[in-house]
């Protein structure tokens, strides 16, 4: 297998983000479908959601995305909820969606998923270029930093929606269907911005449907060498399994 450098690796652009969103939405709706009334109860890797919570807030997310109202709305009430309960402004914005969502059945919130989900991918899509380059806001969790909206919009979704297709899967401890061009090419991302954020040098390989190997100055004294399941990695790195060494550095998901 090749060994990629890490700085060949190129950024999503807009366009292969929203392509990538859309295919992973159409992978969601497959898994959900595909669920017994048993599964939707089943405990996540996210604290106090069971799979039917989970993907209120994914729905929720999706309806923001489709809908400026809702997105103003949503926004609204978690301000609102964190002044009340403290936190980071992304835990209280789940919190919102799941809240407001919670009546919902399985199958209803597959249907209106399936329904909204074309109107995500557009209304994402048509956020003009110079706000998702120029707007920024700013995170205080699981980071603490400034991003561009496009970066959010791009990135931070497509990841969150994939990130909780992998905790589907781990909660019903169920296989996870994977290729090298669609998951393949997100994992590579991450590997990019984690490589970024710590700086050092190392060799990481990746096995699996999704992986591959990545190194960046693998010749020189002090290089870390890892070896984990593609899909592992990228949970560790969510927070969602333990950690050591440069798998420490927080990538947000």
């Amino acid at each position: 297998m090749t060994t990629i450098e890490i700085t060949t690796i190129e950024p999503l652009t807009h366009h292969e983000a929203m392509r990538l969103q859309a295919d992973e939405l159409e992978h969601t709706l497959v898994s959900l479908r595909s669920l017994n009334n048993l599964a939707w109860s089943a405990a996540t890797d996210c604290p106090a959601w069971d799979v039917r919570a989970m993907y209120q807030h994914v729905l929720g997310a999706c309806e923001s995305g489709a809908s400026m109202r809702e997105n103003i709305h949503q926004l609204r009430r978690a301000r609102a909820f964190r002044k009340q309960q403290g936190g980071p402004l992304e835990a209280a914005l789940s919190a919102v969606q799941v809240r407001e969502r919670v009546d919902l059945s399985p199958v209803q919130i597959v249907e209106r998923l399936a329904a909204v989900a074309p109107k995500t991918v557009r209304g994402r899509n048509r956020t003009p270029a110079l706000v998702r380059k120029h707007a920024r806001l700013a995170v205080d969790g699981p980071v603490f930093e400034t991003w561009k909206l496009g970066y959010l919009i791009d990135t931070i979704y497509l990841r969150d929606l994939w990130m909780h297709r992998v905790d589907l899967s781990h909660a019903l401890n169920q296989p996870l269907v994977l290729s090298a061009d669609h998951d393949g090419r997100i994992v590579a991302d991450v590997v990019a911005e984690w490589a970024r954020r710590h700086a050092k040098r190392f060799v990481l390989e990746l096995t699996g449907p999704a992986g591959g190997i990545y190194a960046h100055e693998p010749d020189l004294p002090g290089t870390e060498h890892i070896s984990i399941d593609a899909v592992e990695f990228c949970r560790t790195l969510a927070g969602r399994a333990p950690a050591t060494g440069l798998l420490t550095t927080v990538v947000p998901f």
